[in-house]
């Protein structure tokens, strides 16, 4: 297979694996030939409707078929998709279809009330399964595939034309589209299965949005091999989910440290995993304390740590063969790429030294929807002209060996007693301390020391008080790293990805 464009994976699929079965979604089985048939339906209907190539389409549901059928129904169409995660405000969903000048949008019966007096480039609302009040322009997506044709529709991209939009959290600010061509999904997709070495046999578990890139190449990753998706709306009924494990007989679980911390503190002893072939982890470092206990908890499975944001999908990745002899780093290059570490002056940096993860590759991004100055920043020429590199704003050393390790985001860096202090180095000590399930440590402000170390920590009931917590970090760590204050709680806040939103335990 030499796909192109994003919908060649499922063409391929479809072509090669008709009657496979493709994906497992509220109670649902349908094949590669129904998902192929529905998606070629909707893209008839957006085409006879005037969305065509190089549109943006917004898709504001849940993890669904529908959503599945949407993906891939714009991208037939010629159009770009732009998955919104269905917990999305009104204001911030109406943000960023204005930003990115949607034309359409497929949404819940709630999301169709969305009032359209300012947004003046959306032409059609399309409701699952109907709309609360019917218009000239609020349609049933029911009935629009129902009353469309199912052949495959002309393909009228290339691989450098936008395939989606994928909105970043904007913690700091208001979200930024982040642009994805075909070539950037493709390679991405190619390179990512090659090392995880997956098959027509693997069937995937995904709980994680869609809205998530991590989520969302989960469901292109599995149709361009010709596997079985078995797609959740969350982890929130973790008993639910392993018995769904056990029944279809999942191969693959990606999941993010927060998933993996509620799975560490379960039985599992009630559940048959053992068809688990392998676990891979992003969005944040998995603490080397809870690597080493995940593989106790699945000792067949082959456990993936690896590093990616959003701007280059997927970076970095540990072989399974260096989880022993390093369970702290996140690994080297993934395959057909280049990293290495920079000062602030640009000059490379060798092992031992941190500095700023700079990526080379076809999976660095276009640059940010609309936003030519944060796109300069983040996005920087490369050593061949008109070539982009990616300043992920990470920091990271390397070894001798070139493996590498995550040290902190430059944001959340510590300055106290005039010397930077690493949160991660701290949190990974914390959680080597038994009985602590989750912790996140932040600077607050103090007049003395610049900025206060501050430790939350969730714990499971074993006990533990702000003494324990404070010895076993004086055993382990230098004075001016032990926290000043502890705080215990019962959850952190975190985004839709599972990410600790820092700025609000600040």
């Amino acid at each position: 297979m030499n796909p192109r464009l994003v919908q060649d994976l499922l063409h391929h699929s479809a072509d090669t694996r008709p009657d496979s079965l493709a994906l497992i979604c509220d109670g649902q089985r349908l094949t590669y030939a129904e998902i192929e048939r529905r998606a070629n339906a909707l893209a008839h209907a957006l085409l006879a409707r005037g969305i065509g190539r190089g549109d943006r389409v917004v898709l504001h549901l849940p993890n669904s078929v529908e959503l599945v059928v949407g993906i891939f129904g714009v991208l037939k169409a010629g159009a770009a998709f732009v998955v919104v995660n269905v917990t999305t405000k009104p204001d911030k969903l109406a943000y960023i279809l204005r930003n990115c000048q949607a034309r359409a949008l497929l949404t819940t019966p709630r999301g169709a009330e969305l009032s359209r007096a300012h947004l003046p480039d959306l032409r059609w609302v399309m409701a699952v399964p109907s709309a609360v009040a019917p218009g000239p322009d609020v349609l049933s997506y029911q009935e629009l595939l129902a009353g469309s044709v199912a052949e495959r529709p002309p393909q009228v991209n290339i691989d450098l034309d936008l395939a989606c939009l994928i909105y970043t959290s904007g913690s700091t600010g208001e979200p930024k589209g982040v642009m994805s061509d075909h070539s950037n999904v493709v390679f991405a997709v190619q390179s990512i299965t090659s090392y995880l070495e997956n098959t027509p046999d693997d069937v995937v578990i995904d709980v994680l949005p869609l809205s998530f890139d991590y989520g969302l190449y989960q469901l292109l990753m599995v149709f361009s091999f010709g596997g079985t998706l078995v797609l959740e709306k969350g982890f929130t009924f973790p008993a639910e989910i392993l018995a769904r494990m056990e029944k279809e007989r999942v191969t693959g679980l990606p999941g993010v440290p927060t998933l993996y911390s509620m799975l560490l503190g379960m039985d599992l002893a009630p559940y048959d995993l053992s068809s688990l072939r392998y676990l891979t982890n992003t969005a944040a470092a998995l603490p080397p304390a809870h690597i080493l206990r995940l593989r106790d908890k699945f000792p067949g499975a082959r456990l993936y740590s690896m590093y990616g944001l959003t701007e280059t999908k997927r970076t970095l990745y540990l072989p399974v063969d260096q989880l022993d002899r390093r369970p702290d780093s996140v690994g080297i290059a993934i395959p057909g790429t280049e990293v290495w570490v920079e000062d602030e002056l640009g000059h490379r940096l060798g092992p031992g030294e941190v500095g700023e993860l700079v990526v080379r590759g076809r999976h660095v991004m276009r640059g940010y929807w609309g936003d030519a100055e944060a796109t300069a920043r983040r996005f920087r020429p490369g050593p061949l002209p008109g070539e982009r590199l990616c300043y992920t704003g990470d920091l990271f050393r390397m070894d001798e060996d070139g493996y590498f390790y995550f040290v902190g985001r430059r944001d959340d860096m510590i300055k106290s007693r005039g010397e930077k202090v690493s949160p991660k180095e701290i949190e990974n000590v914390l959680y080597r301390l038994e009985g602590v399930l989750e912790a996140a440590v932040v600077g607050v402000p103090d007049p003395v020391l610049g900025q206060a170390i501050k430790a939350f920590v969730v714990v499971n009931g074993a006990g533990l008080t702000t003494a324990d917590v404070l010895r076993h970090c004086r055993a382990h760590l230098e004075d001016l790293m032990v926290p000043s204050a502890v705080e215990f709680c019962d959850t952190l806040p975190k985004t839709a990805s599972g990410k600790i939103r820092r700025v609000e335990l600040a």
